[in-house]
């Protein structure tokens, strides 16, 4: 038992696999802190179901989402990063080295970096995750250049709803939201500024029931949705060529409840201009502890904080 605790046991485990987590494995593993990345469901994170990533730096012409993963985990691998296709199951972040379970598994680390990341809050549809990335998006600002002069549905009644609307028409031709009720979430001042807005138009009281396409010598493309009214049951279809879905995120935090520090939504707290948590030798990078940025360049700065971060705090303890 002692020899497998020995050989289970890491100066940095890293949890997560997208910008953040592959950018401080790159990091630590540079710093011969030999990290091991958990990759867990969704290796390489939320960027494996975008298409077409245009604003990450370095790639002029832009670059597949998985592509550039790939190109990431590489890079991390090359100085030694180690991943582990496995999802972390529980933690005990009350003592030191801290307790990681993969199933009936136990690994033990030094220093843990978290970058789990967050889940857009999807329709819950099959259509939908059969057109996400082709017309289907979670995010407008990665994906609205796609849709210049074209018909766009944004889903959602919040802020983030009505920003993403207001940032789309620079592109589309036409952006309607879909609001579930009468009354929105959205701030007063964000409501009366998409509404201003000549390009978009309102359909409240109604859910998107099923998205709409068509495939041609093997090429997706979303044509429309159904939508139906919520207050008598009616149904329609709508023409449109992409569909944006604003309805949150969750941060992928259940994991951690019992030991940090989150907001109300669950994404982890901070100390302000670092990676550090409430628990010393816990860092978080990326998604997990972002809500306001969301893009894989932020993330990945993030993640080199986070390995900067736990390096100093590790050769602190040494000292």
């Amino acid at each position: 038992m002692a020899s497998n605790q020995t050989q289970n046991h890491h100066k940095v485990i890293i949890i997560g696999a997208g910008p953040a987590g592959f950018t401080a494995a790159l990091y630590t593993a540079r710093a011969n802190l030999n990290p091991v990345i958990f990759e867990g469901l969704q290796p390489g994170g939320q960027l494996t179901i975008t298409t077409e990533v245009e604003n990450y730096p370095g790639f002029e012409h832009g670059i597949q989402g998985p592509q550039l993963m790939d190109i990431m985990r590489k890079q991390a691998h090359r100085f030694g990063a180690v991943s582990l296709y496995k999802e972390i199951t529980e933690v005990d972040f009350s003592k030191r080295p801290f307790v990681l379970k993969s199933y009936d598994e136990t690994y033990t680390a030094d220093a843990v970096i978290i970058a789990t990341g967050a889940s857009a809050k999807l329709l819950g549809l099959e259509s939908e995750k059969k057109y996400m990335g082709y017309g289907v998006s979670a995010c407008a600002t990665c994906d609205g250049f796609f849709f210049k002069n074209q018909k766009v549905l944004v889903v959602g009644g919040g802020d983030t709803a009505m920003e993403e609307a207001n940032f789309l028409t620079k592109f589309a031709s036409e952006v309607t939201v879909i609001h579930r009720r009468e009354e929105f979430r959205a701030s007063k001042i964000m409501l009366e500024r998409a509404k201003k807005n000549p390009k978009i138009k309102f359909l409240i009281n109604s859910v998107v029931t099923d998205v709409l396409g068509k495939e041609e010598d093997g090429k997706k493309t979303m044509t429309g949705v159904v939508v139906k009214n919520t207050k008598d049951g009616s149904t329609q279809t709508i023409d449109a060529d992409g569909l944006f879905l604003a309805i949150g995120h969750q941060p992928n935090t259940s994991l951690f409840k019992d030991y940090l520090d989150m907001d109300e939504t669950g994404y982890l707290k901070v100390k302000a201009g670092t990676t550090y948590t409430n628990i010393e030798g816990i860092f978080a990078a990326g998604d997990v502890a972002d809500k306001v940025y969301r893009q894989a360049v932020t993330a990945a700065g993030t993640g080199c904080m986070a390995a900067l971060d736990a390096e100093r705090w590790l050769d602190a303890q040494e000292g």
